[in-house]
């Protein structure tokens, strides 16, 4: 084949130049050697497309040789044409079997030699084009198992952290399995906010929102500032961390660390944090592989953690509406309707375990003539105490609620009439004897206060519903 290299490896020099001569006559480059140690020299320095060898010359390569180059990786599949005697003798006979690849008799015609020349040139052509095309469907082969592997992987972290998770239980769920997929031990989660705090650390699962001084992590900087992934796979060479190990030389300080790849994210088009990974020096380093995956990783997580963040201000919201709809605005105690529900849920279990309940009405005394002599902010200051004091004296399972106006709604479960009254009395000597000031109004500056408290008892007198039993305790 034409521009292929032949070494020609004949000990009778007149031949080797003749054969030499007519092969590059027809467009072949030609290799010359006269004895096996220029064979060896020549295969040394470049591989050919051929070797035609004379074995009828004691000074070329003999069996050994054959099988050296036979086993040697870089020459193994070069084709091996022998100049032999007619009929072959045991030598050429051996060397086909050790590897030879074909034999021309000598005395040989130019054009026979050209043609098992190109026979074998385009047989070699073939092998080398079929090896080729092999390793290339197996690496396509490994590549495609190892997408398949990372797909699985990130469909197993979607599958996980698509949950009714927090924001923060999704990122500790992230950087655990980011860790365990890409066989990692060092992997954290920065937040921007007004200053850099690592949210959650696969090293240290303590770890939440520990501030960081961003000018001792030049990699998380130049992530935020170019908004695209940083990969340094040897921070000990690397300029960008030249100052920061300044500083280390200058404390003493060995991190230990060997690569670091910082990739940025956004939630809702907002630059929102960096996703960090370190590996140790005793570990492999970070490659553009292990970036592309965790980037695959951080973008999947997003949308978890947009999804946990829109469902935890639901939520909030939710709560404050219902703390809004079931809570007096004044006093932040229970309201009516709050109360009424709750009174009912506590009448049914105490009709299910007959366990007894005590509520008591509780009425500021003379309330018009505080509101009237020392205007309403005053009675709203006289409401909040009273509801706070309340507060104070109850049990965590006892309610507490501003029934309306000057009314308060105390309720006892488990209750009886003999500790309700203990309880009752004493809510009242505290009331009259809790003083406010007035600021400087009428007399000399100071209200005090007096309840009158009404009880009833349930199941006594044929008590059956809420309503029943505030009447009751308000006859």
């Amino acid at each position: 084949m034409p521009e292929a290299i032949i070494l020609v490896a004949i000990a009778d020099e007149l031949l080797l130049r003749t054969v030499s001569w007519f092969l590059k006559e027809h467009g072949y480059d030609v290799l010359e050697a006269s004895d096996s140690a220029g064979v060896f020299e020549h295969l040394d320095a470049a591989v050919p497309d051929l070797l035609l060898l004379d074995v009828t010359a004691d000074t070329m390569p003999d069996q050994g040789a054959l099988k050296r180059i036979k086993a040697d990786v870089p020459w193994r599949d070069m084709p091996v044409l022998l100049l032999a005697t007619l009929p072959p003798d045991d030598n050429t006979i051996r060397l086909l079997a050790l590897g030879a690849t074909d034999f021309i008799g000598k005395p040989f015609r130019v054009r026979e030699l050209l043609a098992r020349i190109q026979v074998q040139l385009r047989i070699h052509h073939m092998l080398v084009t079929a090896r080729a095309e092999l390793r290339s469907a197996e690496e396509e082969l490994k590549s495609a198992r190892a997408q398949a592997e990372s797909q699985k992987k990130l469909v197993g972290i979607l599958n996980e952290v698509s949950g009714d998770f927090t924001p923060d239980e999704i990122y500790h769920l992230v950087v655990r399995r980011a860790a365990r997929a890409l066989n990692i031990t060092h992997c954290s989660l920065i937040l921007e906010d007004e200053q850099a705090l690592v949210s959650t650390a696969l090293e240290n699962p303590a770890i939440r929102n520990l501030e960081i001084k961003l000018v001792r992590y030049p990699e998380i900087r130049a992530a935020l500032e170019r908004g695209g992934p940083v990969l340094i796979e040897d921070i000990d060479v690397d300029p960008m961390f030249a100052g920061v190990r300044s500083e280390w030389a200058s404390e003493g300080v060995d991190p230990g660390i060997r690569s670091v790849l910082a990739i940025p994210f956004e939630l809702d088009r907002v630059q929102s944090g960096v996703f960090l990974l370190r590996t140790l020096k005793n570990e492999p380093p970070l490659t553009l592989e292990h970036a592309e995956f965790a980037d695959a990783i951080i973008r999947t997580a997003t949308g978890a953690i947009r999804k946990a963040k829109t469902l935890e201000i639901t939520k909030a919201d939710k709560l404050r509406l219902e703390e809004l709809a079931s809570t007096d605005s004044l006093t932040k105690l229970l309201n009516r309707r709050a109360l009424m529900e709750r009174l009912e849920a506590e009448l049914d279990r105490a009709r299910r375990y007959e366990h007894g309940l005590v509520l008591l009405m509780i009425d500021l005394d003379h309330f018009k003539s505080i509101n009237d002599g020392h205007g309403h902010p005053f009675g709203d200051l006289v409401l909040h105490d009273l509801a706070r004091l309340l507060e104070h004296e109850v049990r965590s399972v006892d309610i507490v609620a501003r029934y309306g106006g000057e009314e308060f709604v105390v309720v006892l479960p488990e209750q009886g009439k003999e500790g309700a009254m203990v309880f009752a009395e004493r809510v009242r000597t505290h009331v009259e004897g809790h003083v406010i000031s007035t600021g400087g109004g009428n007399g000399n500056g100071k209200v005090s206060l007096t309840v009158s408290i009404g009880m009833s008892e349930f199941p006594l007198n044929g008590i059956q519903t809420p309503s029943e039993l505030i009447a009751r305790a308000d006859e």
